[in-house]
């Protein structure tokens, strides 16, 4: 088993107030295909972005992530039971999950013995879903200024596993019959500061803060307010969504 590398502990809060929150089409979606609403496992769950709104559903939600401190900053839900537990020992009985769900953090996992929790916890016809979105896009000349700092300026500090997030996580084994997914985004309507307090949770940005300082950080957040505007103007960015859905053992 591979070590936890955990790259967001430090920066909690952060992850909680700025990661966007999914679509409720993935999750109609993700629901329709499940064989049952009785229980959802989120795994790698981060503070909570898809398990409260897998919660709207589900009649329960298991959310794990092995980050203690992701979990100590994840958002309440009376449906929602967060752990700090890592991807490959949920805790969960066995044939209990009618659906399981990574988001942004299947490139982190030891997948094979993963896999093996899945099998076990999945109730058959139980549906997997690993679900990531890459660079956030804009419409104007805000868009190049982050493609810039992403590629150019931190490109260096993206962990390895972020080609993962890159090519959709179709280079990731997934030994599943796969379903058909419809094309999905996360949209939201952001201001400058919204944008800005999500780029700073990149674990690139973290990494970067630590080798170099943050000369280069504040160099990109003045080109970024220059490219903006009106720091109060609202302006949408999408993020658009990749899948791999299938279907665990016989439905």
């Amino acid at each position: 088993m591979s070590a936890f590398k955990d790259h967001f502990s430090d920066n909690s809060a952060g992850y909680a107030a700025h990661r966007p929150t999914y679509p409720a089409a993935l999750v109609d979606f993700l629901a329709d295909a499940a064989p049952g609403r009785d229980l959802a496992l989120d795994v790698g769950c981060g503070t909570g972005q898809l398990s409260t709104r897998l919660a709207e559903r589900f009649a329960a939600v298991v959310a794990t992530d092995a980050s203690a401190g992701q979990i100590a900053a994840a958002t309440p839900h009376e449906r929602v039971r967060y752990r700090a537990a890592p991807a490959e020992r949920s805790g969960l009985p066995d044939a209990s999950a009618d659906l399981v769900t990574v988001a942004q953090a299947a490139h982190w996992l030891d997948l094979d013995p993963f896999y093996d929790e899945v099998r076990r916890v999945a109730r058959p016809g139980a549906v997997l879903a690993l679900i990531t979105y890459g660079v956030l896009h804009l419409s104007d000349a805000a868009d190049r200024v982050v493609r810039h700092f992403y590629d150019a300026v931190i490109g260096s500090f993206w962990p390895p596993e972020r080609r993962h997030v890159e090519d959709g996580y179709r280079s990731l084994p997934f030994p599943f019959p796969e379903l058909d997914a419809p094309r999905l985004s996360i949209t939201v309507a952001w201001r400058l500061a919204d944008l800005a307090g999500y780029i700073e949770t990149w674990s690139a940005v973290r990494a970067a803060e630590k080798a170099v300082g943050r000369g280069p950080i504040e160099s990109f957040h003045a080109a970024l307010a220059a490219a903006w505007g009106d720091p109060g103007m609202v302006r949408p960015v999408s993020f658009p969504l990749s899948l791999r859905v299938g279907r665990v053992g016989n439905g």
